[in-house]
Parts: C-alpha cells; structure tokens; sequence
C-alpha cells in the first residue's frame, strides 16, 4: 500500500508541466448593467499548469461553443488580465480574425490555445493571450500581444498564427491604443 507521500510523487510524475501557467477568463456581456464598466463581468475562470488540468478545463468548460452570444472566453498568462489597462497589455495590440461559421471558431481557437500553452511561438514573451468572441452574425478570435510597435515581432507572430489557424485570408493587428479612440486602424497585416 502506497503512503500519502508515493501518492503524490505517483500524481506529479503522471503530470506533465507546461512552461507557464495559464489562466482562463469568461465575460458575458448580453445583459450588461446599466452604467457599469464592461469588465464588471470579467471573471477569473481557472489558473492550470498542466497538460491534465488544461484538457479537463477544455472539455468540460471552455469550447465557445458552450458560449451565448456576447460572451468571450479568454485564455491569458497567469498574472495578466484580459484588459487594455493591464501593465502587461498597455502598449500592445491584437492580431484578429473573423468567422461566420461557429465550428471554425471552435478549431481555430483550440489550435491557438495548444500553440500557446505548446510554446510553439518563437516570440512566445510577447504574446499575453487569446480571445474568442462570439456574436450573432460573425464570431472573431484576437491574439494579444505586449509591444505593438515591434513590427518584426508582431509580423512574425501574426505569420506563424496565421499558419497554425490555418487562414489564407488577409489578417490585421491593431494597436489597443487605436482602438481605444474607435480609429481602429489596421497597423500591420499578414
């Protein structure tokens, strides 16, 4: 009979680690409150390390097709909320895609979450997390990044996303600064 302690080292070597720890985060914004700030409806889902914990999560909860209409689910590293005023997000900016098909969406944004939590980016430090928005007429997944004016990194990122999603369609990067003004404006484009 095992004791607790080969229980637990049993546990940890059947685990596998990711490099960092993820966090998930859902907002729903189909029924906001009059006057309150959008992310009064952001909330901090599940921080997971590894591979077990993210697949569990996946399944069971954070398919946007789990998701109404005018929600988000967002995945993000540990320690940066899904926000413009985050520290980690101020200066950054957001590669977007678009989609009027839900089951696109689905394995779009599996493929990203996979590639980030896989650090499959070389720019991976740049990257602070992916949203999956889901509308009633066109869904639109964003991948944030830290530094929108570090063109060679964000062109890189938005080359190697764009192959992992697997679009052969135009996609644009916008700096949040721009799109805090609503002269959101494509910057750059893969």
């Amino acid at each position: 009979m095992a004791t607790d302690g080969a229980a637990v080292e049993i546990t940890e070597k059947q685990s596998h680690k990711l490099e960092r720890k993820w966090t998930f985060w859902f907002d729903n914004q189909s029924k906001p409150k009059q006057g309150a700030a959008w992310d009064n409806n952001l909330r901090n889902g599940y921080t997971f390390e590894t591979v077990q914990e993210f697949w569990c999560l996946y399944d069971q909860v954070f398919k946007p097709s789990k998701l109404p209409a005018n929600a988000d689910f967002h995945l993000f590293k540990a320690g940066i909320e899904p926000k413009w005023e985050d520290p980690e997000c101020a200066s950054g900016g957001r590669w977007t895609v678009t989609s009027s098909r839900k089951p696109i969406l689905e394995t779009m944004w599996l493929e990203t979450l996979m590639a980030l939590i896989g650090e499959q980016f070389d720019e991976a430090d740049e990257i602070c997390g992916v949203v999956a928005s889901v509308r009633q007429r066109q869904d639109k997944l964003s991948l944030w990044t830290k530094n929108a004016a570090n063109e060679a990194a964000q062109m890189s990122i938005g080359r190697k996303w764009k192959e992992i999603i697997d679009v052969t369609d135009k996609i644009i990067y916008s700096f949040h600064d721009d799109s805090k003004t609503r002269t959101s404006k494509g910057r750059y484009n893969v």
